[in-house]
């Protein structure tokens, strides 16, 4: 099976192509603002070096966050595009299933997905469940957990400063090759079903305007 994974939720852009279980062709960026534009251009690549055509691919996984506003809306309009185009399913996978894909030896702790919000809060995903909290309200850690994510360094010490058993890993940002493994396990149906619509858990910053929206212009 060979599938175009994207991403630009957190820090950092990526497209990969997977075939099998091997990573054959990727591409990382800084996801400074705008830099979400850049996946096109990075995706034509990954797939022209691996001389592959987009109708060739049998699936498009992409992550729908939590994470970035923009970046989140980029890869997802990215991969409706060229799953539409090339008749594949696209297959919506979250940042914190990403991570723990690259985690699989945790010695049976819970892992939390932590994501800097970047409203004075952050963002956790844990166990399919998601919340918007602030550092001093995080929920008590009952049992040993494992932190990712890049708001993991805030949080761990925040549980840790309480006493609870916190372990602190290196996953920060989703890898294509893990995305594309998750994603697969759901096209067989091994996950539950998850749309690949945008995941916001915070409601937006923008608002109407009290007036509400100027009418559409009069046709000429």
């Amino acid at each position: 099976m060979r599938i175009l994974a994207l991403d630009s939720a957190l820090a950092r852009c990526a497209v990969g192509l997977v075939a099998g279980e091997a990573l054959v062709g990727v591409r990382r960026d800084a996801a400074e603002r705008g830099e979400a534009s850049r996946l096109p251009r990075m995706a034509a690549a990954v797939l022209a070096e691996a001389r592959v055509a987009p109708g060739a691919l049998d699936l498009v996984a992409v992550t729908v966050g939590p994470g970035s506003f923009t970046g989140i809306r980029a890869a997802l309009a990215l991969a409706h595009g060229i799953g539409l185009g090339a008749g594949i399913p696209v297959v919506g996978v979250t940042v914190g299933e990403a991570l723990a894909e690259s985690l699989p030896h945790l010695g049976g702790r819970a892992f939390w997905c932590a994501i800097d919000s970047r409203r004075g809060r952050v963002f956790l995903e844990r166990a399919g469940c998601f919340v918007s909290s602030r550092l001093d309200e995080l929920p008590e850690a009952a049992a040993p957990v494992a932190i990712g994510g890049d708001a993991a360094i805030a949080v761990a010490a925040r549980l840790a400063a309480r006493g609870a058993d916190v372990m602190l890993t290196d996953a920060r940002v989703p890898d294509p090759r893990h995305v594309a493994m998750v994603a697969r396990a759901r096209n067989r149906g091994l996950r539950s079903p998850l749309a690949a619509l945008p995941l916001y858990i915070d409601a937006p910053e923008v608002r109407l305007p009290v007036g509400g929206l100027r009418p559409p212009p009069a046709p000429p």
